[in-house]
């Protein structure tokens, strides 16, 4: 049974553990509430996904750096998937995704997961945050990029510390962010792929700076920040094999498909070969399926019908099923 381990401490071993070898320390997700100088706590997520390890790296390198000094205020740090971590994985098979579960989910509100999740929740909002960063990577080749869900002065600061690119998306149900959408400020940071040293410390960068502001007002010295809206999540039909066969469904993805990540795309765009009308669902933010609006299968040929930009496009099987295969999105505007 999944529950929820909560202590003041740093527990022994942490600032030295991988992502792989936590089992050792922690027996599931934990929740690490650390003083500091006063003021409004700052939350931290890591490892909602398993292998996804930049968060855990990010966090030791922040509380490493504040060795014996007090940290400019208090930080609440939760360690998710430590289960699927060990394995490397995203989640454990038949294990609910660790940010699919918070409060406002559909699926699985009535598992252990869920409780833990509105447990952590709670005791943020309690305490009045003075923001929430859930730190992820991708599978797929991205630029550093956060996640919004409310064009907010407080969040889109937040955003612009982290990177140049924001994505404005009233997020699916059950996910970090979207929980605490309109209750404190809250951004999902994409760091890129997983083992890369610098999106660890961009990771570690930004949780130092937001430590240490007295507030989210406008920053003069702010970058520029490009902000795209999310249109809908791509994901394959479970029926279709992901590889030519002879008596099912198939569709064969070109390998290259994650090279093309915050690129604008047009119409005929090719993603590759399929010997099915439509293999792919497409659910916008309103929940329905609009694949027609987005995709056409001419002769094979699997091709956009209007012009988008995609995001966390991945060629990695597991994750498509076990999540989506890309986002679509239009730009907004730039704030320049």
């Amino acid at each position: 049974m999944t529950s929820l381990r909560v202590t003041s401490s740093i527990p022994d071993g942490l600032l030295e553990a991988s992502a792989r070898d936590l089992h050792q320390i922690l027996d599931g997700p934990t929740l690490i509430e650390l003083e500091g100088k006063p003021g409004a706590p700052l939350f931290v997520s890591a490892l909602m996904h398993g292998n996804e390890d930049s968060g855990l790296v990010a966090i030791q390198k922040v509380l490493r750096a504040a060795a014996s000094r007090a940290l400019p205020r208090p930080l609440m740090i939760l360690i998710g998937n430590v289960s699927a971590a060990r394995d490397g994985v995203r989640r454990l098979e038949g294990q609910p995704d660790y940010n699919r579960v918070w409060p406002g989910c559909v699926d699985h509100k009535s598992s252990a997961e869920a409780r833990v999740m509105a447990q952590v929740h709670s005791r943020v909002i309690e305490r009045n945050a003075f923001a929430a960063i859930d730190i992820h990577n991708n599978t797929g080749r991205n630029p550093h990029y956060g996640v919004i869900c409310v064009e907010d002065e407080r969040v889109m600061t937040l955003a612009s510390l982290f990177a140049s690119r924001a994505v404005l998306f009233r997020g699916l149900p059950g996910t970090q962010t979207a929980s605490f959408r309109d209750l404190i400020p809250a951004l999902t940071v994409e760091c890129g792929q997983s083992g890369v040293e610098a999106n660890a410390e961009a990771a570690a960068r930004l949780v130092q700076t937001v430590l240490s502001l007295q507030n989210l007002e406008a920053r003069r010295d702010a970058e520029p920040i490009t902000l795209f809206h999310t249109l809908a999540q791509v994901r394959v039909r479970s029926d279709v094999a992901l590889k030519r066969a002879s008596n099912r469904p198939w569709l064969a993805l070109n390998d290259d498909l994650d090279l093309h990540n915050f690129e604008r795309l047009h119409r005929d765009f090719n993603f590759g070969l399929t010997n099915d009308p439509m293999p792919f669902e497409v659910i916008d933010e309103n929940g329905d399926d609009v694949a027609g609006a987005f995709f056409q299968s001419d002769d094979g040929r699997l091709t956009l019908s209007r012009s988008v930009v995609p995001a966390m496009l991945t060629t990695q099987e597991r994750v498509i099923r076990q999540d989506c295969l890309c986002y679509l999105m239009e730009e907004l505007h730039s704030d320049t």
